[in-house]
């Protein structure tokens, strides 16, 4: 409670521009708990206390007063965030994946095998029975987006062993998704509900990009008159695409080694 008390008067007194010990630890009867002052003076004791790294302290010592189900609401939250805006690159995956994939059931075995491969890793990586490092991990991450794109434009349809491929990328995706669930700084009590959570969320955001592409996609086989996606859809959208996508993940691949 005590903390609780504390992160309040301190967020109220941040929006006013002041110390809130200054303001409210004064002598007399009017004065602060002594132990609330001191916790505050803690927190504000250098300039820039509430970086990154405290704020996922700050979050950890919330996570102690939740609940099972709070926390997996909380994560899943966190998760899709991590997706829908932050995760460009595995953004830029999917997006490739789905590229190449006209028909659904094709998109529904690389989507299967690329969540069963990263949901694997990243149980195994956030429980410390794997320790990747990310300066090897994301690397390869933009180097497999810009495989898969490539591959696109080589092959006009999913080659037999794209799922392999894919279930292979989504093993080094998953260890990816683990170093920033690592960095959240989790309550031991409430690792599994924060870890549920976080993949749900992950979902929850990949699906909405395959939703929103096969939206756009749709529309667009209509207006080039493709319904079935083999001529002009592959021409003007699919090969220009994976292009793109291709480039990208070679630029940051590079980028990421140097």
């Amino acid at each position: 409670m005590r903390v609780f008390t504390a992160l309040l008067l301190l967020c109220l007194a941040g929006l006013a521009g002041a110390h809130p010990e200054d303001e409210l630890c004064v002598p007399g009867e009017d004065g602060m708990d002594p132990e609330l002052c001191a916790l505050l003076a803690e927190m504000n004791s250098s300039e820039g206390a509430l970086d990154q790294s405290g704020d996922n302290e700050l979050l950890a010592v919330l996570d102690e007063q939740r609940g099972f189900f709070e926390t997996l609401r909380l994560y899943v939250g966190i998760g899709i965030g991590h997706i829908l805006p932050d995760g460009a690159d595995h953004i830029l995956f999917v997006l490739a994946i789905f590229l190449a994939s006209v028909r659904v059931g094709a998109l529904v075995w690389q989507i299967s095998a690329f969540t069963v491969a990263h949901t694997v890793t990243l149980a195994l990586a956030a429980t410390g029975f794997i320790t990747p490092s990310s300066s090897v991990v994301e690397p390869l991450i933009a180097f497999t987006i810009a495989f898969v794109a490539i591959e696109n434009l080589v092959f006009r349809e999913m080659t037999r062993w794209r799922p392999a491929v894919v279930f292979g990328f989504g093993l080094i995706h998953g260890l990816g998704f683990a170093g920033f669930f690592g960095e959240l700084g989790l309550p031991p009590g409430q690792f599994w509900s924060a870890l549920i959570g976080f993949n749900v969320g992950v979902e929850i955001g990949q699906l909405s990009v395959i939703l929103v592409a096969a939206i756009v996609g749709y529309a667009l086989r209509r207006w080039l008159r493709d319904p079935a996606g083999i001529a002009g859809y592959r021409s003007w959208i699919v090969r220009p695409g994976s292009a793109l996508i291709g480039l990208t993940g070679l630029w940051w691949g590079v980028t990421r080694l140097l």
